[in-house]
């Protein structure tokens, strides 16, 4: 799922293109994609566009008269950026936005449809969709402080529930802990008032840190590749390959459709995590250290 870093940097490549410019023609393919009836889509039509905003993980691009696109990714959408009136592509394409100067494409890859575009009206009407979340870059340690522990949560939970914090998922969370050094199940309650300002300050230059690259890395383009899985990552998507900083092996934890990863020498003093799946079916055989990890490994080579 695109998270704050990509939500940002499309917001900016959006801006760039569409401020001034009027909103000609929606064309919608995708049957599940509008969840809004009031007002309808075709009250867009014919509107310029005045702002971009970022409302958590979700777009809106705000139209005069206080109308509002409101467009959130879920885990598979993206946003193309094409030529005047071009054809949408018949494989995951979704809609698209036609502009004087482009035509915004909204695409979703895999056989499910979770992407979702609200129109709303107002400040209020927009609000209903803004999970509540903290934005990390815009409070300070106080505030941060009180909002991660007003509820007994796994940090990795604390960091991607959009009710807390705004803009963090799957990806930047285990970034953020690795470089924090603390471990993805340790409780919020639980946390030192050093640990606490540790967790702030990975949070805050990991955000600005990815932000930047992926600014960078778009060089003024529309950024097309759009992953949670990113070259230069410390610890996602990056199981059994080498910690950046102690070359351990990376490890993970595997819930329903997400992983976590991290490493153990860095965030857990040595101590493995145990995945659900696999400790259940390995009971007492489940290693507990990276040192007996290694020792079986050795055993069956």
């Amino acid at each position: 799922m695109p998270e704050l870093p990509d939500i940002e940097v499309y917001r900016e490549a959006l801006e760039a293109r569409l401020i001034g410019r009027r909103l000609l023609r929606v064309r919608i393919v995708g049957p599940s994609l509008l969840r809004s009836v009031d007002p309808p889509v075709a009250a867009a039509e014919g509107r310029r566009v005045v702002s971009l905003r970022r409302v958590g993980k979700r777009i809106a691009i705000g139209l005069d008269g206080e109308i509002f696109l409101v467009i959130h990714l879920m885990i598979a959408g993206r946003l193309r950026w094409r030529k005047p009136g071009a054809a949408l592509g018949r494989r995951g394409g979704l809609a698209a936005f036609d502009f004087e100067n482009g035509a915004l494409m909204l695409v979703e890859a895999g056989s499910k449809r979770r992407a979702t575009l609200h129109v709303v009206l107002g400040e209020r009407g927009l609000a209903e969709h803004d999970p509540g979340g903290l934005e990390v870059q815009g409070c300070d340690l106080a505030a941060f402080a009180a909002r991660i522990t007003a509820e007994s949560h796994t940090l990795k939970r604390t960091l991607t529930d959009p009710r807390i914090l705004s803009g963090i998922g799957n990806a930047y969370s285990d970034e953020i802990l690795h470089r924090a050094r603390l471990s993805p199940v340790r409780l919020s309650q639980k946390l030192s008032p050093e640990e606490i300002e540790r967790l702030f300050a990975a949070a805050r230059a990991t955000l600005v840190a990815w932000t930047e690259r992926l600014r960078r890395d778009a060089g003024g383009a529309f950024p097309e590749k759009v992953t949670a899985f990113r070259d230069g990552m410390a610890v996602h998507g990056r199981f059994g390959k080498p910690c950046p900083d102690c070359g351990a092996p990376v490890q993970r934890i595997v819930h329903a459709q997400n992983e976590t990863n991290y490493c153990a020498a860095c965030q857990t003093g040595g101590r493995l995590l145990a995945d659900r799946a696999l400790s259940r079916l390995l009971h007492e055989d489940w290693p507990r250290t990276l040192e007996e990890l290694e020792a079986r490994r050795a055993l069956r080579g």
